[in-house]
């Protein structure tokens, strides 16, 4: 056997600590708590980079989508799926999602999950934007906590889970092409090392690579880095979802305010209170999300800021029904059922990440991924509105069951395209991108890199723009970064911002939530494929 080595083939540090287990579960939120609970015949460890509420997981308001309801069936979530997907869903994904979500949703209401009840007893069923029935449960508006907290619950239960929190994972231990374990930062920034034959990311997402995001500050998109620094297949990274309505005032948080709250009623108004949303699409309030988003910003052009109002519904139930909401809005003096609220785009999640097949295994052997870490390619171009938490309940299930089979990489499937290296020339007509905008390229702080995301990289996509993006971007990766906890993070940040510019300015079209103004059309003849990243490893 190889000797095992790590991403960058750094020696043991003098404070290096050794764990040997059966199984590494990175990531604290619904993918990872899930699978640890089917792997517990074994000994697990779980690490998380903050505190247990601190994820993604936590701060998922909208709901949990399951076809539960009398009108409604797993082949109608399935076409939903699909619908919202803009073309490049896996319709494989789909019907696994669709299909054996009811089972694993039945599964938290057995655990003791508190979602809200109708007037017979039965779940409460929401609707939200391109599901055609309500199938969205909710537990008031923080249904991710909730999930959270049940699960959490159970893990703590388990004797042969260990958790380790505050806990930043560096690189994948990886020994003849297999990944065997992984090293980290522990809480007191002491060099770790943990062996498992089996590894699991379900790290979520890659918020904090925008300036404008609903995401918490973990999201850093630590393991997209780390499995395309092991040499891991990435897909997709154009794809990101901007959610339409963040709070957008002068002086307070970003926070999302869930689409929810649209499914019940609440309009978008623009500075003259008129509802604005049948100009842009037949599905007015309730048309996907990437539609929503961009027409909230042409709008906005147009006539000035853009509002929520619920002024038309009962305050008592608006107050009732979304009461973090409501708090959060006073805490930026608004009121919720009376107040215009000043909203606007913000980088929600990733449809793209570490390729993976439906049981979550990747290109490498011994390392899987749930959740949004993942590209199963369920979400396809644009992600079905409370697809996500379920997501993360049925892939970390299905990934805990792989997890305790043969360990094999997942075969590369027929609409995959690999490009290697830095840059693929699709077909022929892409070129690759300018080094550097002219007058060259100054160094740039995290914040104005964020920013520089945003402007470039964000809703609205231009060849010029993605190749400034992009110029200044290669230009970080290339310098070397400390190799403490900040370097690595600031490293992760930096990988994942340059696959995505690199990914986005790859696809000349407009599909979901990619839009390139120079290529304003989707093209299925060219472009109805994934394309995967994949850094050649020496």
């Amino acid at each position: 056997m190889d000797r095992p080595t790590t991403n960058d083939q750094r020696p043991p540090a003098k404070d290096h600590f050794l764990t040997v287990v059966d199984f590494i579960v990175i990531g604290g939120g619904v993918a990872g708590l899930r699978a640890a609970i089917g792997l517990a015949a074994g000994r697990v460890l779980i690490l998380t980079k903050a505190g247990p509420a601190e994820g993604n997981t936590g701060y998922a308001q909208g709901g949990i989508a399951a076809a539960l309801g009398e009108d409604d069936s797993p082949s109608l979530h399935a076409a939903d799926t699909l619908r919202a997907g803009d073309g490049l869903c896996d319709e494989d994904a789909v019907r696994v999602l669709a299909g054996e979500g009811p089972r694993y949703v039945g599964e938290l209401l057995e655990w003791g999950a508190r979602f809200d009840r109708d007037e017979r007893g039965r779940p409460a069923l929401g609707r939200e934007a391109v599901h055609s029935v309500r199938r969205v449960l909710h537990a008031g508006d923080a249904t991710g906590r909730e999930i959270g907290r049940v699960l959490w619950d159970r893990v703590r239960a388990l004797s042969t889970v260990d958790v380790v929190d505050h806990a930043l994972v560096t690189d994948l231990v990886i020994s003849g092409g297999s990944v065997e374990g992984v090293r980290f930062f522990d809480r007191e920034g002491r060099l770790q090392e943990a062996r498992a034959p089996r590894t699991l990311l379900a790290t979520g997402g890659a918020g904090q690579v925008f300036r404008e995001t609903t995401n918490p500050a973990v999201a850093t998109g630590d393991g997209i880095a780390l499995a395309y620094h092991a040499g891991a297949r990435i897909a997709d990274l154009e794809f990101v979802q901007f959610h339409p309505t963040a709070l957008k005032k002068e002086g307070a948080p970003r926070f999302l305010i869930s689409e929810a709250i649209r499914g019940e009623g609440a309009r978008l108004v623009n500075r003259d209170q008129e509802p604005f949303m049948t100009r842009y699409h037949p599905d007015a309030d309730l048309a996907p999300r990437d539609i929503v988003a961009r027409s909230i910003v042409r709008e906005a052009e147009r006539n000035g800021p853009v509002y929520l109002t619920l002024r038309h519904l009962d305050e008592a139930y608006v107050r009732r029904r979304f009461p973090t909401i409501h708090e959060m809005c006073r805490g930026a003096g608004l009121d919720l059922a009376r107040d215009l609220i000043p909203v606007g785009p913000a980088a929600h999640y990733i449809m793209g990440g570490v390729d993976a097949d439906e049981w979550g295994r990747t290109s490498l052997a011994g390392l899987y991924a749930a959740g949004e870490v993942a590209c199963t390619g369920v979400h396809g171009a644009n992600r079905l509105a409370s697809n996500s938490l379920l997501e993360g309940l049925v892939f970390g299930a299905r990934a805990a069951a792989a997890m305790q089979e043969r360990a094999h990489p997942a075969a590369l499937k027929a609409d995959r395209i690999v490009a290697r290296g830095s840059w693929l020339a699709i077909r022929g007509h892409a070129s690759a991108p300018d080094r550097e905008p002219a007058g060259g390229t100054p160094e740039l702080s995290a914040a104005a890199r964020r920013d520089l995301m945003w402007q470039r990289a964000g809703l609205f996509r231009t060849h010029t723009g993605l190749q400034t993006a992009l110029a200044v971007l290669e230009r970080a990766e290339s310098q070397p970064f400390d190799a403490g906890v900040e370097g690595r993070r600031m490293r992760n940040l930096v990988t994942v911002a340059t696959l995505i510019a690199r990914a986005a300015l790859r696809r000349e079209e407009s599909r979901g939530g990619h839009f390139r103004e120079d290529f304003p059309a989707r093209d299925d003849r060219a472009w109805r494929v994934h394309v995967v990243d994949q850094l050649e490893r020496t």
